[in-house]
């Protein structure tokens, strides 16, 4: 009998993880189908290490190839989180600190005096004053495909117009500001005296473990080779996006939304999160300091946060869209993911996903 009840465990167990991968396959299905979108993804991680990822529809509209596991996904304004990850450790080792200002912190850039008491921090939290984006003009200097551009060069000059222009609101304000993150990644890259790009790689990417990661749209052109972005067609429906220059923001703002990576690598990041175990990759102190709301607006360092404590951000190009969560309570990290720029229409629907996936988890 012994025997009998053991392998009737062991059974059971087994079936666990298959229910759950079935689930989560159910979950990919009805976002595709609820979204309209060519593809879908979607993936979940529990504090106990039980994770999943599974996806559905096509990489290309009109085309057969298949989205598969381990394609990579935009992640749009969802890089936030991972610049201000990685100013988490340059603080903890000593290049910088949150309340370095720009004046002390950027060096060679002539900028108005109204910015030059804004710190790190306040361009992390969106409180720096600054604009949310370049105007259209301005952006014309940035265009061009990543390998064509010295990043460097153009994360300074991009400093140099945005740091001479009127601010947006006064400083401590929130205004939503992809341009703060440039300039919190030339703090970083000129605190550190490396590129962001590379320790971006050094000390976010490899320490996680998201092999994937990577800028830009995802793919060669022509090739169809991973899943492409879509946007409205001309004539109506969704038309994809070739991956050059055009499919994507400028490569300077790498730091503020332009990371790609597989899901199961986005899922290494929100583990991370999810966890914010002290030490040894980032000490206690650090992450609450990443994870604490600040203002009526409750945003964290690329994370809002609502009243139950749990971390949640959207990231869209206007041809893809993310959304994430983490929460605490229920020990559950989940993403929902697809590619299409919708976002009106595909937000709720992500939505409902995360929602779906962290209550099949809390008890």
């Amino acid at each position: 009998m012994k025997v009998l009840i053991s392998v009737m465990a062991l059974a059971v167990l087994s079936a666990a993880p298959v229910q759950a991968q079935q689930s989560l396959q159910s979950e990919a299905d009805a976002l595709l189908a609820q979204s309209g979108s060519p593809a879908a993804g979607v993936a979940r991680v529990t504090r106990s290490g039980d994770r999943g990822v599974a996806v559905a529809g096509v990489r290309s509209a009109g085309l057969d190839a298949p989205v598969l596991t381990d394609d990579l996904w935009h992640q749009g304004s969802n890089t936030k989180a991972m610049t201000a990850t990685l100013a988490a450790r340059l603080v903890e080792a000593g290049l910088i600190d949150w309340d370095t200002t720009l004046a002390d912190g950027l060096s060679g850039i002539e900028m108005s005096p109204v910015f030059a008491s804004v710190t790190l921090a306040d361009l992390l939290h969106h409180r720096s004053g600054l604009p949310a984006n370049l105007g259209r003009l301005s952006t014309i200097h940035f265009l061009g495909t990543d390998e064509s551009r010295d990043l460097q060069a153009d994360r300074v000059r991009f400093a140099e117009i945005i740091l001479n222009q009127e601010p947006a609101v006064a400083r401590g304000e929130f205004v939503y500001s992809n341009a703060g993150y440039v300039i919190a990644a030339l703090m970083l890259e000129q605190a550190a005296d490396r590129p962001y790009e590379a320790l971006m790689q050094d000390e976010v990417f490899s320490p996680l473990g998201m092999d994937s990661a990577g800028w830009g749209p995802p793919g060669v052109v022509g090739a169809n080779d991973q899943p492409r972005g879509h946007a409205p067609g001309l004539f109506g429906g969704l038309s994809a996006r070739e991956p050059n220059e055009r499919a994507d923001n400028p490569a300077v703002l790498n730091s503020a939304g332009r990371a790609h990576m597989t899901l199961d690598d986005v899922l290494d990041f929100l583990e991370a999160h999810l966890h914010a175990q002290d030490g040894p990759y980032l000490s206690a102190e650090s992450w609450a300091v990443l994870h604490e709301p600040v203002g009526e607006e409750a945003y964290a360092m690329g994370w809002g946060v609502t009243p139950q404590g749990a971390l949640g951000h959207s990231g869209s190009n206007t041809m893809w869209m993310i959304r994430a969560r983490i929460d605490p309570v229920s020990g559950v990290a989940a993403a929902a993911v697809v590619n299409d720029g919708r976002i009106n229409d595909v937000a709720p629907v992500l939505g409902r996903s995360l929602e779906a996936m962290i209550e099949a988890e809390t008890p």
